[in-house]
């Protein structure tokens, strides 16, 4: 009987997280978090999920399980789990014509073909196999990293950033600035955005991963200060390592995306480039995932009702209450106008951390006003943080963001070569 329970209890466990993967806890509470990790590890990893729950399921039955009912029933809930499992895939594949499709809606239908010849060549190669079988492995053959480069002087391991570049060498190659996640108080420049950098660099691309103060220690707009200093560090330096000054574009996911939508929207804005305020801040496109966009949840988007009070004690450090200016000013919504550089906003459809519901109101403000394409991907049964290790959803996104930014690169050759 013993091992008939414990069938049924590794059964539950695994129909559990199975369950997660299609209905998240997106409401406060105690299950968010658990619930967060157990949809987005099954949503990604569903056949590896499919592979423990299979060898879990023969040695049950080799050590006698089904001969009572609590192991009998807990076969019939693991084939449930299983064809639950199985559904993951055809679902994960919808990513690639969402992407493409709301590409086509934003840049228009013949998108493609208004992209360079020499930058098309570089898009959309598949990734190694290996990917298929380790998730997490990152290293590319054809890219080289130089590490823990500072962009300000002051020896804080926190102005460092690290250089992605293709190992041919390359010059006045296009540059994507990424910003790592971690609700502005965790994380670091080597954990995010692997898979879309080790892409983009070995395809020509001079990639930079920076690090920036984090709370509680630090305050805001102390994140956007360091942010728009590697800026700086990037006019004045990446050349050097191969890249185009004049070239720049912005990712990061969570914080990382409400930092890079405000890197984007605030170029140039005193407040945020104290000693530098003449410098060009600017970026030529940004692509945000999974952000933040409205710390006064003015519209009551946000699902989890507790990032308010944590933004205020932790981030901003005050009250809405006592200066509901400095929480617009800190959000991306209320920072749209009309030259905002194009947009592509990807949010997962399951987010159980970031609002979804936000992320569709911040892009419908950018399309009424900006005066480049503002474009919007709801990634099908994608939880937050999706894109962080290879899966096949993650591939297909980061060949689309790769689409994306080849057609904003290719308008950028073109107006130069016409100046």
């Amino acid at each position: 009987m013993f091992w008939s329970w414990a069938f049924l209890v590794v059964t539950l466990v695994g129909a559990w997280f199975t369950f997660n993967a299609y209905v998240p806890h997106r409401r406060t509470g105690p299950f968010i978090v658990p619930s967060f990790f157990a949809g987005w590890l099954t949503s990604e990893l569903s056949a590896h999920h499919f592979a423990w729950q299979l060898a879990a399921t023969i040695f049950f039955i080799w050590v006698g399980a089904l001969d009572a009912w609590p192991g009998q029933v807990g076969l019939g809930i693991t084939l449930l789990s299983w064809a639950g499992l199985a559904s993951l895939v055809p679902l994960a594949r919808r990513s690639e014509p969402v992407v493409e499709a709301s590409l086509a809606a934003g840049l228009g239908a013949d998108y493609r073909s208004a992209i360079l010849p020499e930058v098309a060549l570089r898009m959309d190669v598949a990734g190694p196999a290996t990917h298929s079988l380790n998730p997490f492995r990152f290293k590319h053959p054809d890219v080289e990293v130089k590490h823990d480069i500072a962009y300000l002087p002051d020896g804080d391991p926190k102005h460092r950033l690290d250089v992605y570049a293709p190992r041919v060498g390359v010059q006045n190659a296009p540059v994507l600035l990424q910003i790592h996640g971690g609700g502005w108080v965790i994380g670091n420049k080597r954990e995010q955005a692997l898979p879309l950098m080790y892409h983009l660099a070995s395809r020509g691309w001079i990639c930079v991963a920076t690090n920036y103060r984090l709370s509680p220690r630090a305050t805001f707009p102390d994140h956007l200060v360091d942010l728009k200093s590697a800026m700086h560090w990037i006019r004045e330096n990446i050349a050097e390592y191969g890249g185009d000054p004049n070239f720049v574009a912005a990712t990061g996911g969570s914080a990382g995306g409400h930092l890079s939508s405000l890197l984007a929207l605030t170029a140039g804005d005193p407040e945020y480039q104290p000693g530098f305020e003449s410098v060009d801040t600017s970026v030529r496109a940004c692509v945000p995932f999974y952000g933040i966009y409205d710390f006064t949840n003015e519209y009551g988007l946000q699902a989890y009702s507790g990032l308010g009070g944590f933004v205020e004690r932790t981030v901003m450090k005050k009250n809405q209450s006592e200066d509901r200016d400095a929480f617009r000013r800190a959000s991306p919504l209320h920072r749209v106008h009309a030259d905002a550089p194009p947009f592509f906003v990807i949010h997962g459809s399951h987010d159980s951390l970031a609002s979804v519901e936000e992320a569709r109101h911040f892009t419908d403000v950018l399309r009424k006003a900006s005066h480049q394409p503002a474009i919007y991907a709801e990634i099908p049964g994608a939880q937050h943080a999706f894109e962080i290790f290879h899966s096949l959803r993650t591939t297909h996104v980061v060949r689309a963001v790769d689409r994306f930014l080849s057609f904003v690169y290719s308008d950028y050759l073109r107006r130069r070569e016409a100046a």
